[in-house]
């Protein structure tokens, strides 16, 4: 990877202490010690302070809708499967707005890392209760607490067979770094749900909070039991982080592409046979 902007001259929009910081330096560190070319990156992205990360890093990007990077990502992929596709977004923008497509991009296990900060909070709209936010959570929205149960990405995920399960604190940076590589080096759909403070918003599940209520899971863990995995990712008080599970299957573009990994722009097309198929409808 090129190296990272020189951000001298740019307005940075993450309040100080915003662990999307942290995860903007984890990212760029991963993908430069991976050797990985910034040319043959793309980031997809869609509404919110954590889907401003893909803005600080020097490789191409696609902004879209609230909620809606997965499905642009999946078919970046599939379009052009030599390209290394990460999908980045806040708890809100991928399990809330993006929820639906979460699942069923799951499903589909398409080779991309999808990589979601998750402060259990709505920080761009200034502070209401989030899909991860825990029960009690007062807000100006929520001000007699948050009454629904937290969604948990980790068991939805491992519930639908994903082939790359992990959590990660960005307060435990280097434990995260190794976490993320992984993910990288993973052929399928990848998820790395990452803990992060929002400082503004958040006063509850500060930097202190998550240092205090996670722990790694045991070097002697297996991550090929699915059942093992899902009784891990129900635990809370302290919350394990690491990788869950990891499995290998064949992907989506396995499936619509088969031994044609060509991008679609380099391959020819009979136009008289495309005619052909438009005159019949």
């Amino acid at each position: 990877m090129n190296h990272p902007l020189d951000r001298a001259n740019i307005n940075n929009a993450w309040c100080p202490g915003c662990g999307n910081f942290g995860i903007l330096k984890l990212i760029e560190e991963v993908l430069t010690e991976l050797e990985l070319d910034a040319k043959n990156i793309v980031i997809v992205a869609g509404i919110g302070q954590a889907s401003k990360t893909p803005y600080y890093i020097d490789t191409n990007m696609f902004s879209g809708l609230h909620g809606r990077a997965l499905p642009v990502a999946t078919a970046i992929k599939v379009s052009n499967p030599t390209l290394t596709v990460i999908a980045e977004g806040g708890d809100g923008d991928m399990y809330g707005e993006g929820g639906n497509h979460f699942m069923h991009t799951v499903r589909r296990n398409p080779d991309i890392v999808h990589i979601v900060h998750n402060n259990m909070v709505y920080g761009l709209t200034k502070g209401q209760a989030s899909p991860t936010s825990q029960k009690g959570f007062e807000t100006p929205v929520q001000v007699k607490g948050v009454s629904s149960e937290p969604f948990n990405p980790i068991s939805v995920a491992l519930a639908l067979r994903a082939g790359f399960v992990a959590r990660v604190n960005i307060g435990n940076y280097e434990h995260a770094k190794i976490v993320l590589k992984e993910a990288f080096l993973h052929k399928g759909y990848a998820l790395v749900d990452i803990f992060q403070p929002c400082v503004v918003f958040n006063k509850v599940n500060t930097y202190r909070w998550f240092k205090d209520n996670t722990y790694e899971l045991e070097e002697t863990y297996k991550t090929n039991n699915l059942i093992s995995a899902m009784e891990k990712a129900l635990e809370d008080a302290p919350v394990p982080i690491g990788v869950f599970y990891q499995a290998l299957s064949p992907t989506f573009e396995d499936h619509k592409r088969g031994e044609n990994k060509k991008p679609l722009f380099e391959m020819k097309h009979d136009l008289k046979k495309l005619q052909s198929f438009f005159d019949s409808y």
